[in-house]
């Protein structure tokens, strides 16, 4: 006769009365599981990304009022509650941390958020990796989505790349921003922080620019003409300086042999600067001439020529992308019978054991990892659609955010003719009216260029977006039969790291191809795996069929 069948314990950990008990049972019987924290208690997050939002009281009361009202839909009560107003650029944020903090020390009560959708609760992955940790029920209210352990891997995955492409719309963002310093560089006035022997200032129309810094910049000048003769080495002269009294403007710090070498280096010196890539004759006045400079870069070349005569070493595939399983050293290449590649542990930290393993081998192995983030086409399509939907959400935050600015530029134009009127009337005197217009205008300017980044930023998002998920598909065929040079780029584009140990490869992805790894083995392991059991989503082990063998 089979055994009577057991019934689960209550949600607080006791047997029912009428359940089956079975005499002598071993006193080391396993425990009930804990009970689960009651699903109907929540805190509610919201966040408005600038404090000119705050000011406008923008966003945060219609975040607090739909997720207050979904929660009494759904008869949840909000135990607490985190407001944010700042950037979410770098994480860190006060109540967010407050929030997680709180969430850890109540785990047992609550395990519930309420936020409105994405962008509002993480803008970058270090926040997104610390709440999937969590294991948290996570409610996107405006999206209709609720996150948990239960959820379909699928819907994890396409939350990861909401996440991903929300970073990259920031990312694209500041991009942007560096066009405006380009712009300002390309007209030869030096955007960023002055090099010593300059400051920053003002200039006469009200623009930032910077001058001769009259206390460093004769020392700069005196550096160049000591370095010219040949008679002093960099050391020499950065002792030179030190002794001199030369120090750096933001630390006070005495100049360091490298920092002396990037000095006597520069172009700035002479009145030109490369930003981005492109030649610029900048508007400074130069320290030294350009026959002063130039003398200089010979004497340093002279110096420097026989490190650039060094032999080059051989160039492998694999070498500094792969670190031993057991004892964490690198892994070395080395040439046998000058046709055979071998790789072995360093051994910087003892014998650990590891054999050497043929290049061949471990190259095989990488092609199998590659092919678990590759999919058919028809899953590439399917990707690409759900990328576009989600592209819905991205645009509603672009017109939102480019709503707002246009509605601040005509506020500060009404601003603009009233003054003007005002002027005219007597009001105001025309100095006042010009000083605070040109503000005004310079603010208006700023606006715009805001809003000219999010138009290139909203698109990018979704064109980078398929960029990456297109890569994904074409990457075993890419890595296949590519030179050494060519594998390790795109290896070192995709894995974080991988380790070798007993003849297995382990790699660990980039975002976003761990998420895509993960969905693979999620699929392979739906409705096989064990009850219970939990897989590591972006590590994957790919065994051998080959037995490594060490070099005769």
């Amino acid at each position: 006769m089979p055994p009577a069948s057991r019934r689960p314990p209550s949600p607080n950990g006791a047997v029912p009365a009428n359940a089956d008990r079975r005499p002598n049972r071993s006193a080391t019987q396993r425990p009930a599981a804990p009970p689960a924290p009651p699903r109907t208690h929540a805190v509610l997050y919201a966040r408005v990304s600038s404090k000119d939002q705050e000011k406008e009281g923008f966003s945060i009361p219609a975040q607090q009022k739909l997720l207050r009202g979904y929660a009494e839909e759904r008869g949840l009560r909000i135990v607490e509650e985190f407001v944010d107003i700042e950037t979410a650029k770098k994480a860190g944020r006060t109540n967010f941390e407050k929030m997680l903090a709180w969430l850890k020390k109540n785990k047992a009560t609550c395990n519930t958020i309420l936020v409105e959708k994405t962008d509002r609760l993480y803008r970058n992955l270090k926040d997104w990796v610390t709440l999937d940790d969590l294991r948290l029920d996570i409610h996107l209210v405006k999206e209709g989505v609720l996150l948990s352990d239960e959820s379909r891997s699928s819907e994890k995955f396409m939350h990861g790349i909401k996440v991903l492409m929300a970073k990259n719309y920031i990312d694209n963002l500041a991009e942007e921003a560096t066009k405006g310093m380009k712009e300002k560089a390309s007209q030869g006035i030096w955007p960023s922080k002055a090099p010593l022997g300059y400051r920053n200032c003002v200039r006469p129309d009200g623009k930032r620019g910077i001058e001769v810094d009259p206390d460093s910049a004769p020392m700069i000048t005196k550096l160049f003409e000591e370095a010219a003769t040949g008679n002093a080495s960099i050391p020499l002269l950065a002792d030179f300086a030190n002794t001199s009294g030369l120090r750096m403007r933001k630390s006070g710090n005495k100049i360091h042999v490298s920092t002396m070498h990037r000095i006597l280096r520069n172009p700035f010196y002479m009145g030109e600067y490369q930003w981005h890539g492109e030649w610029i004759v900048g508007t400074h006045k130069p320290l030294v001439t350009r026959v002063l400079w130039e003398r200089v870069q010979t004497v340093i070349d002279g110096r420097y020529q026989h490190q650039r005569d060094k032999e080059r070493l051989n160039t492998f595939a694999f070498t500094g992308l792969i670190t031993c399983g057991h004892c964490g050293c690198a892994l070395s290449a080395t040439i046998h019978k000058e046709k055979y590649i071998y790789y072995k542990c360093t051994g910087f930290k003892g014998d650990c054991g590891e054999k050497y393993a043929r290049e061949e081998v471990i190259a095989e192995q990488f092609t199998k990892a590659l092919a678990s983030i590759s999919f058919s086409a028809a899953t590439l399509q399917l990707m690409r659609d759900s990328l576009r939907s989600s592209f819905d959400d991205e645009q509603a935050y672009h017109s939102e955010a480019v709503t707002r600015l246009q509605d601040e530029c005509t506020k500060i134009q009404k601003r603009i003719d009233q003054m003007y009127l005002d002027k005219l009337d007597g009001v105001v005197d025309a100095d006042f009216f010009t000083r605070h217009s040109g503000e005004w205008r310079e603010k208006q300017r700023a606006l715009r260029h805001q809003i000219e980044d999010h138009e290139r930023a909203n698109q990018a998002y979704l064109d980078e977006g398929i960029m990456l998920l297109e890569l994904a598909h074409e990457a075993p065929r890419m890595f296949a039969g590519q030179p050494p040079d060519e594998q390790r780029k795109l290896l070192g584009f995709l894995l974080l790291n991988s380790t070798w140990a007993n003849g297995t490869l382990t790699v660990t992805w980039r975002q976003p191809f761990s998420l895509i790894a993960e969905s693979d083995i999620a699929r392979r392991n739906e409705g096989a795996a064990p009850e219970g059991s939990e897989a590591t989503p972006s590590c994957l082990v790919i065994p051998t069929g080959f037995e490594p063998v060490s070099p005769r």
